[in-house]
């Protein structure tokens, strides 16, 4: 059994979607970020960075935070959705540390300006939207003629579709990247992304260009 202290972002939809697609028994137990629950002394001795999500495995006592490495971690435990040729296997790390070094961090101020903070900052606003619409051009160039980002569907679909579900929140017009779009509704009509999306609660749709 997993314990999974999650809350409805990008980050936390990743580990909710891997376990989904591995078939792992999980508790899901929620933790309030917009109420500040994630500093609470019991959530900090879980994750001490303060952050969602963080899994405690009952089967083997580890604890883990951060996204991606729980996605590995995962991965190595039941053995799906990170290749075991080590050519492709590093090339999934590639693109699951562009994710955590570069898309989600961009991303995530993107959030901040456009969809929290709208007319204060104006000069982050343009470079945020810029920088996202950047982004979008490098993963759609690198979908050309791929059904997934290395391969067969990996953690490196599972961390980065997440984030580009908020297209919206990007104020990207997704459908001028045809191959992110693509590749976007391939993944979301899985029933383990469906079924993971909606944890600990659902909030809206799954959104759909």
């Amino acid at each position: 059994m997993i314990d999974l202290y999650t809350w409805g972002t990008p980050n936390g939809r990743k580990v909710s979607i891997m376990l989904e697609e591995v078939g792992l028994p999980y508790r899901v137990h929620a933790v309030n970020i917009g109420a500040g629950e994630q500093f609470e002394a019991a959530f900090l001795e879980i994750s001490p960075g303060g952050k969602i999500p963080a899994i405690v495995d009952q089967e083997t006592g580890t604890t883990m935070m951060q996204s991606g490495a729980i996605l590995l971690y995962l991965a190595e435990k039941t053995g799906r959705l990170l290749p075991d040729d080590k050519g492709a296997r590093w090339q999934v790390m590639e693109w699951l540390m562009w994710q955590m070094g570069d898309l989600g961090p961009m991303l995530g101020q993107a959030h901040y300006f456009l969809k929290f903070n709208p007319g204060k900052v104006p000069d982050a606003e343009e470079r945020y939207h810029s920088i996202a619409e950047k982004l979008y051009g490098v993963l759609d160039r690198h979908l050309e003629g791929r059904d997934f980002m290395v391969g067969d569907y990996s953690v490196a679909d599972v961390a980065t579709w997440p984030w580009v579900s908020r297209f919206e929140w990007h104020q990207v017009e997704i459908a001028d990247y045809p191959n992110v779009t693509r590749w976007y509704r391939a993944i979301a009509a899985r029933p383990a992304v469906q079924a993971g999306y909606h944890r600990p609660e659902k909030i809206n749709e799954v959104p759909m260009p």
